[in-house]
C-alpha cells in the first residue's frame, strides 16, 4: 500500500495493479494499521484509492486456493484482517473518502460501502462478487450494504454477485456522486477543500454519534446523541462557531 500525506490529507492507495489491487491478509493488516494511526489533530481526511485500472478486485483468489485452515482459524483471520479494517473505517476520527476509478468488487465494494464518502468515475463498476467463489460479503459488507441500499437490494447483490455500472450504484446510494472519469480527482479535491474548512474533531464526533446509533433503539439513541453532543459543546470549534455567528463573520476552525 502506498501512503502519502499532502497538507492535511492522507492518501492510502492500493498498489498491486497487476492483480487489480486484490486484498491479501497482509494488505488488510497494513491498511488497518494506517487507519489506527490517524491523528485528527493533523489530518482533515483520508482518501482511499487504487492504482491502475481497478479500485480493488476484492480478495486474492490465488491466496485462497493455497490456504489450508480450520473454520476457527478462518474466523480469526477474517476478524483480524478485513473485519479489523471495517471496524477502523467505521470508527476513524476523520472522514474517509473512497475514490473509485475502476472496478470495486468483493471486498473492494465493502470498503467503498464502509467509507464516509464515495465518488465514482463513470467507467467504474461495482459488485458483491463473493458468491461467485462461494463466500458471503465480508469487510463489513453485511453490516453496511443493507443500510445503504436496503435489505432486498443487499440480498440481490449478495446472492447473485451481479455487476453494477456507476450510474446504478449512484441510484442505489452506494456512491455520493458519479462524475466523468477525467473529473474524479477535481470533484474529490472540491470535497477535501470543504472538509478542510470544517472542524475535524467535531466531524469525528458527528460520525461517532451516527455510527453508534446504527441499530440502537431510539431511546438509547437519544441518550448517545446527548452524550456526544455534550462533548461537542466543550470544544474550541463550538466556541469559535458561536462567536463567528454573533459577530457576523466566517468561522476560522484552523
Amino acid at each position: 500500500m502506498h501512503v502519502r500525506t499532502d497538507d492535511s490529507v492522507r492518501y492510502l492507495t492500493f498498489d498491486r495493479p497487476d492483480v487489480h489491487n486484490a486484498v491479501t491478509a497482509e494488505v488488510a493488516r497494513d491498511l488497518a494499521g494506517e487507519l489506527e494511526a490517524l491523528d485528527p489533530g493533523t489530518l482533515d481526511a483520508v482518501v482511499l484509492a487504487g492504482e491502475g485500472e481497478a479500485f480493488s478486485a476484492g480478495g486474492d483468489i490465488e491466496a485462497m486456493a493455497e490456504r489450508e485452515e480450520t473454520t476457527a482459524e478462518a474466523y480469526e483471520r477474517v476478524r483480524a484482517t478485513l473485519g479489523r479494517v471495517a471496524e477502523r473505517m467505521l470508527t476513524a476520527p476523520v472522514p474517509i473518502v473512497a475514490a473509485v476509478d475502476g472496478d470495486a468488487v468483493g471486498a473492494g465494494l465493502s470498503l467503498v460501502a464502509a467509507a464516509d464518502f464515495a465518488y465514482a468515475a463513470e467507467s467504474a463498476r461495482f459488485g458483491a462478487s463473493f458468491i461467485n467463489v462461494g463466500l458471503v460479503p465480508d469487510a463489513g459488507g453485511t453490516v453496511t450494504l443493507p443500510r445503504l441500499v436496503g435489505l432486498r437490494t443487499a440480498k440481490e447483490l449478495a446472492f447473485t454477485g451481479r455487476l453494477l455500472d456507476a450510474a446504478e450504484a449512484d441510484d442505489l446510494d452506494l456512491v455520493n456522486e458519479t462524475v466523468p472519469d477525467d473529473e474524479l480527482e477535481d470533484r474529490i479535491d472540491d470535497l477535501l477543500e470543504t472538509l478542510a474548512e470544517r472542524p475535524t474533531e467535531n466531524v469525528g464526533l458527528a460520525k461517532r454519534a451516527i455510527h453508534d446509533n446504527l441499530g440502537r433503539p431510539w431511546r438509547d439513541g437519544l441518550e448517545r446523541e446527548a452524550s456526544v453532543q455534550s462533548l461537542a459543546y466543550d470544544t474550541e470549534a463550538h466556541r469559535e462557531g458561536v462567536d463567528a455567528f454573533l459577530n457576523d463573520r466566517r468561522p476560522d476552525f484552523e
